[in-house]
């Protein structure tokens, strides 16, 4: 029970946060300032580092199973991939509506349902067993 709180209030605060950038245009130029981003794209720097940061967030989660994997010497998919898939993916979805982005949108809007179903079954699972 417990865990499913904290995946609804990380959930949601993630939620929160891409709303209020959206709505408060978090990175904007200001009216006659111009686009800040050298490379002409309609982004901030401050949206550049928010996209790379949520790539990086996102790759993390190969890293965690790759070395789960290496410890295991068998496939193992541990509950941090879910949880960087998850937070990662939201933070893109943040990114691609940002920019406008279908494709980007369609592809994470998808993977952040099956996380957090994932995350789901993780901690349904967790809360049978017994107290140890």
């Amino acid at each position: 029970m417990r865990s499913t709180l904290v995946l609804v209030f990380v959930v949601g605060v993630v939620c929160g946060l891409a709303a209020f950038a959206l709505l408060e245009g978090f990175g904007q130029p200001s009216p006659g300032e111009g686009v800040q981003d050298p490379r002409d794209v309609g982004l901030s720097w401050a949206w550049l580092t928010f996209g790379f940061l949520a790539q990086a967030i996102f790759m993390g989660r190969m890293l965690v199973q790759w070395i789960a994997t290496e410890k295991a010497r068998s496939s193992v998919v541990p509950a941090g991939f879910w949880w960087l898939s998850l937070v990662g993916g939201l933070m893109l979805l943040t990114y691609f509506l940002r920019r406008g982005d279908p494709v980007g949108v369609a592809g994470q809007a998808f993977g952040v349902v099956v996380y957090s179903r994932n995350l789901l079954f993780i901690v349904r699972e967790r809360g049978k067993r017994p107290a140890e």
